[in-house]
Protein backbone atom coordinates (compact mmCIF):
# COMPACT_ATOMS: atom_id res chain seq x y z
CA UNK A 1 0.00 0.00 0.00
CA UNK A 2 1.12 3.66 -0.94
CA UNK A 3 2.09 5.98 1.61
CA UNK A 4 -0.22 9.03 1.81
CA UNK A 5 1.63 12.42 1.83
CA UNK A 6 0.23 13.08 5.09
CA UNK A 7 1.59 10.07 6.67
CA UNK A 8 5.12 11.51 5.41
CA UNK A 9 7.22 13.28 8.40
CA UNK A 10 7.36 17.35 7.78
CA UNK A 11 10.50 19.42 7.67
CA UNK A 12 10.33 20.34 11.25
CA UNK A 13 9.77 16.65 12.43
CA UNK A 14 13.01 15.39 10.72
CA UNK A 15 15.85 14.94 12.61
CA UNK A 16 18.36 17.61 12.58
CA UNK A 17 22.41 16.85 12.50
CA UNK A 18 24.45 19.54 14.08
CA UNK A 19 26.51 22.78 11.98
CA UNK A 20 29.96 21.45 12.20
CA UNK A 21 29.60 17.62 11.93
CA UNK A 22 26.94 18.99 8.85
CA UNK A 23 30.16 20.70 7.79
CA UNK A 24 32.66 18.01 8.32
CA UNK A 25 30.15 15.61 5.83
CA UNK A 26 29.83 18.28 3.22
CA UNK A 27 33.65 19.13 3.08
CA UNK A 28 34.42 15.33 3.33
CA UNK A 29 37.00 14.69 0.94
CA UNK A 30 36.69 10.92 -0.35
CA UNK A 31 40.04 10.93 -1.78
CA UNK A 32 41.49 10.95 1.53
CA UNK A 33 40.44 7.23 2.10
CA UNK A 34 43.04 4.37 1.82
CA UNK A 35 43.01 1.23 -0.55
CA UNK A 36 43.25 -1.69 1.61
CA UNK A 37 43.09 -5.27 0.19
CA UNK A 38 40.30 -7.51 2.62
CA UNK A 39 42.09 -11.04 3.73
CA UNK A 40 39.51 -13.37 4.77
CA UNK A 41 41.12 -15.96 6.85
CA UNK A 42 39.47 -19.49 7.89
CA UNK A 43 40.76 -21.27 10.57
CA UNK A 44 40.69 -24.79 9.91
CA UNK A 45 40.02 -26.37 13.34
CA UNK A 46 43.18 -28.84 14.97
CA UNK A 47 42.34 -32.98 15.46
CA UNK A 48 41.79 -32.48 19.28
CA UNK A 49 39.05 -29.91 18.28
CA UNK A 50 36.99 -32.43 15.51
CA UNK A 51 37.81 -35.46 17.89
CA UNK A 52 35.97 -33.67 20.93
CA UNK A 53 33.37 -32.25 18.60
CA UNK A 54 32.74 -36.00 17.73
CA UNK A 55 32.69 -37.38 21.19
CA UNK A 56 29.57 -34.43 21.75
CA UNK A 57 28.21 -35.53 19.04
CA UNK A 58 27.84 -39.14 19.51
CA UNK A 59 26.91 -38.13 23.60
CA UNK A 60 24.24 -35.92 22.41
CA UNK A 61 22.89 -38.77 20.17
CA UNK A 62 23.17 -41.10 22.89
CA UNK A 63 20.91 -39.48 24.79
CA UNK A 64 18.24 -38.69 22.13
CA UNK A 65 18.06 -42.13 21.52
CA UNK A 66 18.03 -43.76 24.91
CA UNK A 67 15.54 -45.82 25.51
CA UNK A 68 14.03 -45.61 29.17
CA UNK A 69 12.69 -49.21 28.73
CA UNK A 70 15.84 -50.46 29.86
CA UNK A 71 15.73 -48.84 33.34
CA UNK A 72 14.80 -50.73 36.06
CA UNK A 73 12.19 -49.79 38.75
CA UNK A 74 13.85 -48.89 42.09
CA UNK A 75 12.72 -48.17 45.45
CA UNK A 76 14.52 -45.46 47.92
CA UNK A 77 14.91 -46.05 50.95
CA UNK A 78 15.36 -43.27 53.76
CA UNK A 79 17.64 -44.78 56.90
CA UNK A 80 16.81 -42.20 59.83
CA UNK A 81 20.51 -43.01 62.05
CA UNK A 82 19.47 -42.32 66.07
CA UNK A 83 22.33 -41.06 68.17
CA UNK A 84 24.28 -43.26 70.34
CA UNK A 85 24.16 -43.23 74.41
CA UNK A 86 27.26 -41.35 74.65
CA UNK A 87 26.49 -38.97 71.96
CA UNK A 88 22.87 -38.10 74.15
CA UNK A 89 25.20 -37.93 76.96
CA UNK A 90 27.75 -35.52 75.95
CA UNK A 91 24.46 -32.92 73.81
CA UNK A 92 22.80 -33.24 77.67
CA UNK A 93 25.92 -31.99 79.50
CA UNK A 94 26.61 -29.25 76.80
CA UNK A 95 23.22 -28.56 77.19
CA UNK A 96 23.05 -27.88 80.72
CA UNK A 97 26.44 -25.98 80.29
CA UNK A 98 25.26 -23.81 78.26
CA UNK A 99 21.90 -23.18 80.77
CA UNK A 100 24.08 -22.39 83.66
CA UNK A 101 26.02 -20.09 81.79
CA UNK A 102 23.22 -18.48 80.05
CA UNK A 103 21.35 -18.07 84.05
CA UNK A 104 23.98 -17.26 86.02
CA UNK A 105 23.45 -15.26 88.94
CA UNK A 106 26.24 -12.24 88.69
CA UNK A 107 24.66 -10.79 91.96
CA UNK A 108 26.25 -14.01 93.74
CA UNK A 109 29.58 -13.31 93.50
CA UNK A 110 31.87 -11.27 96.03
CA UNK A 111 33.54 -8.02 95.31
CA UNK A 112 37.07 -8.34 95.80
CA UNK A 113 39.84 -6.06 95.40
CA UNK A 114 43.56 -7.06 93.18
CA UNK A 115 46.63 -5.86 94.98
CA UNK A 116 49.73 -5.73 93.13
CA UNK A 117 52.36 -6.89 94.61
CA UNK A 118 55.65 -5.98 93.61
CA UNK A 119 58.34 -8.08 95.71
CA UNK A 120 61.81 -7.19 96.36
CA UNK A 121 64.88 -9.29 95.98
CA UNK A 122 66.29 -10.19 98.80
CA UNK A 123 70.44 -9.26 100.34
CA UNK A 124 72.05 -12.31 98.14
CA UNK A 125 70.17 -11.86 94.87
CA UNK A 126 70.96 -8.05 95.12
CA UNK A 127 74.36 -9.21 96.14
CA UNK A 128 74.55 -11.62 93.02
CA UNK A 129 73.60 -9.12 90.76
CA UNK A 130 76.02 -6.78 91.88
CA UNK A 131 78.72 -9.25 90.85
CA UNK A 132 77.25 -10.03 87.68
CA UNK A 133 76.97 -6.06 86.85
CA UNK A 134 81.10 -5.95 87.75
CA UNK A 135 82.30 -8.76 86.17
CA UNK A 136 80.32 -7.61 82.89
CA UNK A 137 81.88 -3.91 83.75
CA UNK A 138 85.42 -5.32 83.44
CA UNK A 139 84.99 -7.33 80.72
CA UNK A 140 83.88 -4.76 79.17
CA UNK A 141 86.42 -2.21 79.66
CA UNK A 142 89.01 -3.98 80.13
CA UNK A 143 92.61 -2.22 78.93
CA UNK A 144 94.27 -4.85 76.29
CA UNK A 145 97.47 -2.80 76.89
CA UNK A 146 98.02 -4.02 80.27
CA UNK A 147 98.67 -7.75 78.72
CA UNK A 148 102.32 -8.99 78.31
CA UNK A 149 103.40 -10.51 75.23
CA UNK A 150 104.29 -14.17 75.71
CA UNK A 151 105.55 -17.08 73.38
CA UNK A 152 103.61 -20.81 73.14
CA UNK A 153 106.44 -23.05 72.75
CA UNK A 154 105.40 -26.37 71.59
CA UNK A 155 106.59 -30.04 73.64
CA UNK A 156 106.61 -33.05 71.98
CA UNK A 157 107.39 -35.39 74.21
CA UNK A 158 108.89 -38.60 73.07
CA UNK A 159 108.46 -41.75 74.35
CA UNK A 160 111.08 -43.99 76.77
CA UNK A 161 113.10 -46.36 75.77
CA UNK A 162 111.51 -49.21 77.56
CA UNK A 163 107.80 -47.99 75.76
CA UNK A 164 109.61 -48.37 72.15
CA UNK A 165 110.68 -51.89 72.89
CA UNK A 166 107.47 -53.47 74.25
CA UNK A 167 105.74 -51.30 71.06
CA UNK A 168 108.45 -53.60 68.85
CA UNK A 169 107.93 -56.76 70.81
CA UNK A 170 103.88 -55.76 70.21
CA UNK A 171 104.20 -55.68 66.25
CA UNK A 172 106.12 -58.69 65.94
CA UNK A 173 104.25 -60.55 68.51
CA UNK A 174 101.48 -59.79 66.07
CA UNK A 175 103.16 -60.18 62.69
CA UNK A 176 104.35 -63.69 63.64
CA UNK A 177 100.29 -64.08 63.92
CA UNK A 178 99.15 -62.82 60.71
CA UNK A 179 101.97 -64.06 58.74
CA UNK A 180 102.03 -67.49 60.42
CA UNK A 181 102.09 -70.93 57.97
CA UNK A 182 99.68 -73.14 58.62
CA UNK A 183 101.69 -75.54 56.71
CA UNK A 184 104.59 -76.27 58.81
CA UNK A 185 101.70 -77.95 61.42
CA UNK A 186 102.21 -81.36 61.99
CA UNK A 187 99.26 -84.03 61.78
CA UNK A 188 98.10 -85.23 65.00
CA UNK A 189 95.23 -87.33 65.97
CA UNK A 190 93.11 -87.06 69.33
CA UNK A 191 92.22 -90.41 71.34
CA UNK A 192 89.63 -89.48 73.82
CA UNK A 193 90.10 -91.51 77.47
CA UNK A 194 87.21 -92.65 79.25
CA UNK A 195 88.66 -94.45 82.27
CA UNK A 196 86.07 -96.86 84.20
CA UNK A 197 85.26 -96.83 87.77
CA UNK A 198 87.30 -99.32 89.84
CA UNK A 199 85.27 -101.56 92.42
CA UNK A 200 86.33 -99.84 95.61
CA UNK A 201 84.70 -96.42 93.96
CA UNK A 202 81.59 -98.51 93.04
CA UNK A 203 81.42 -100.26 96.27
CA UNK A 204 82.14 -96.80 97.68
CA UNK A 205 79.20 -94.88 95.55
CA UNK A 206 76.78 -97.90 96.37
CA UNK A 207 77.58 -97.37 100.53
CA UNK A 208 76.96 -93.45 100.16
Amino acid sequence: MACSISDSPSLKDLPKVATDLKSQLEGFNPNCLRDVDTQEKIVLPSAEDVAQEKRHSALLQSLETFETSSLKHTETVEKIVLPSALDVAAEKTQKSLFDGIEKFDASQLKHTETKEKNPLPDKDVVAAEKVHQSLLTGVEHFDKSQMKHTTTEEKNTLPPVEAIEAEKEKNKFLNGIENFDATKLKHTETCEKNPLPTKDIIDQEKTA
